[in-house]
């Protein structure tokens, strides 16, 4: 059994200082009153320093996996050696569950990223599915990402649900003109970023994405249904109108991912949708395609789960940011990257929030600049899997203690 003791622990509710938290097993087994609890040969104490103690980070969008496992455009690392090597970096960002958003993503002519291809997504996608035996640092799932021009990987992503490989779906357009792209200068931006092309092959691109053919409503819905039969969640991406969320909400949409406008987002969320933006998006002060202002949404009640997109790190400065800068209730920023999410893919029951009973998946954070919250404590289904500790200012170095207890 563990006491973590000397902190405040975010709940539900409140902050709540004076109290401890026991662990038992895997779970939470009691929020008590400081020093109530009688401590005996089988209890470890944490003590935390006086931090906060936040539920596990639930990401439930991130492709930063494709960055550990292609650094740069062609080369492509060991898979097994990326996914070892992204937890290491999850965990200390307080990542307790990833779903890795793996793109089944059709070629373009201006791109190249090999994880991309189809046999290199399988491969990982295979991994991922491994993960749920053997010794790991976090909780990994999939979430397909699926381009709805993409007919070639229709059959491809109908198996992968049938063997129970994915964790959530969502349907993604990135044609110029619309959604994320609405506005064709930051598509030629975009474009020119990857390859050095005149204007006029970039006229010739937009036009072909513009007029490409793609999935029928109808095959859409049907992906939808299948994944809805097997639990599993399915998001629509970038939207842009109000009859876009109309039309995916029939067939059974229940996140919206990234609305582009404040309208949208507020729209969906009267709708009944999870709406989700990026974090990345809080530390820049806006969106890097132009788009909505997370900041300006998650203040005004329309935005209800932060992922950290491309940029792990984000989540948790990006909740301190929105607590202290924004001045945002903090227990209600920590369900931004906790119970929202889970609620989003229907892991609420067992993770998301500091509740007896639940599994203790558990942060101890704690400021070590006035500016900089760090994680120093990881806990997963009661297992203590990463300590950190940082030494006063004449300290030569900083330990990193890792253990799986």
């Amino acid at each position: 059994m563990y006491l973590i003791t000397n902190v405040q622990i975010i709940t539900e509710e409140a902050v709540l200082a004076g109290h401890d938290l026991l662990i038992k097993d895997d779970r939470i087994f009691r929020i008590v009153p400081r020093g109530e609890t009688e401590i005996t040969g089988d209890i470890d104490v944490i003590d935390g320093a006086g931090g906060y103690v936040s539920p596990g980070f639930i990401d439930i969008h991130s492709d930063y996996i494709e960055t550990m496992a292609a650094p740069r455009p062609t080369c492509l690392m060991d898979f097994q050696m990326s996914i070892r090597e992204t937890e290491r970096q999850l965990v200390s960002h307080g990542i307790t569950t990833m779903f890795h958003s793996l793109s089944l993503f059709k070629d373009t002519e201006y791109k190249s990223k090999p994880i991309r291809n189809p046999d290199n997504v399988r491969k990982f996608i295979d991994l991922v599915d491994k993960t749920k035996t053997g010794r790991y640092l976090i909780r990994h799932k999939f979430h397909a990402r699926f381009e709805i021009d993409n007919f070639k990987e229709v059959e491809t992503l109908k198996g992968y649900m049938a063997e129970k490989k994915v964790h959530l779906v969502s349907f993604m357009d990135h044609s110029p003109g619309q959604g994320q792209y609405r506005d064709l200068q930051v598509y030629r931006k975009m474009v020119k970023s990857y390859n050095d092309l005149n204007d006029e092959l970039i006229d010739q691109i937009i036009t072909k994405h513009q007029s490409k053919e793609k999935l029928t409503i109808e095959g859409i819905k049907e992906i939808a249904e299948l994944a809805l039969s097997n639990g599993i969640a399915v998001a629509s991406h970038d939207d842009d109108a109000v009859e876009k969320l109309d039309l995916v909400q029939s067939f059974g949409v229940t996140i919206s991912e990234f609305p582009i406008t404040m309208e949208i987002a507020r729209k969906a969320r009267e709708k009944g949708l999870f709406t989700m933006a990026g974090a990345p998006n809080i530390l820049l002060g806006g969106s890097h395609s132009g788009n909505l202002s997370a900041a300006e949404a998650i203040m005004s009640n329309n935005i209800d789960i932060l992922c950290s997109d491309y940029y792990p790190p984000a989540l948790l400065q990006a909740v301190f940011m929105l607590h202290e800068k924004y001045e945002l209730n903090l227990v209600d920023v920590i369900k931004l990257v906790t119970l929202n999410p889970a609620k989003a893919v229907a892991l609420d029951q067992e993770i998301g929030s500091i509740r007896e009973g639940k599994k203790a998946d558990l942060l101890i954070i704690e400021k070590i600049e006035e500016n900089y919250p760090v994680i120093t404590l990881v806990m997963i289904d009661g297992r203590l899997k990463q300590k950190t500790y940082y030494q006063t200012a004449d300290s030569a170095y900083v330990l990193h203690d890792s253990a799986d207890k």
